[in-house]
């Protein structure tokens, strides 16, 4: 078990190792995976989980339904943040006093009602895997278990690696 959840651990951090540390010169900041590559990550991300789990022959017919809705849920986060990158591409010439002088608080909220979208796919999420955990073993849990703390931490140190290298003034116009 140990052999599994260490590769598990390792193949995500291969896979999410190249959008946290590609990094440009150019004032957006991050370099931009196109839509293809973004797929073909969410679906490592995908494989990694079943992987980890070794679903059974009984357990398999439920993981059509999560895998779709990781896939829905991703393509969705794709694209808030590429709305994000094009509000920051946009504002990227104006200095700081200019962004918080000419601040829009109706745009602001147009943006935050994207909070309703990520909602409704996390419930979406959650009903997908509401018939397929309760048939995993103790052992499929204490890895699925593991496998999310280890991404979750990775994803923290790359936000907060992100944050460190960013300028302030592209946060001031993300928070616009």
């Amino acid at each position: 078990m140990l052999k599994l959840l260490a590769a598990g651990a390792t193949a995500l951090f291969v896979t999410l190792s190249p959008t946290a540390f590609a990094q440009t010169s150019s004032a957006m900041g991050p370099a931009r995976l196109g839509p293809a590559d973004l797929a073909k990550l969410t679906d490592e991300r995908i494989a990694i989980v079943k992987s980890v789990l070794q679903l059974t022959a009984d357990q398999e017919k439920y993981w059509p339904a999560v895998a779709d809705a990781i896939r829905v849920r991703a393509q969705n986060r794709d694209a808030r943040l590429a709305r994000i990158a094009e509000t920051v591409g946009k504002m990227s010439d104006e200095s700081a006093s200019d962004v918080l002088r000419n601040r829009d608080p109706v745009a602001f909220l147009e943006r935050r009602a994207d909070l309703a979208q990520r909602a409704q796919d996390l419930k979406k999420l959650a009903d997908a895997w509401r018939p397929l955990y309760p048939t995993l073993s103790a052992e499929q849990k204490q890895r699925l278990a593991a496998l999310t703390i280890f991404a979750l931490h990775q994803m923290g140190s790359a936000l907060e690696q992100r944050m460190q290298s960013d300028d302030d003034d592209e946060w001031l116009v993300i928070m616009r």
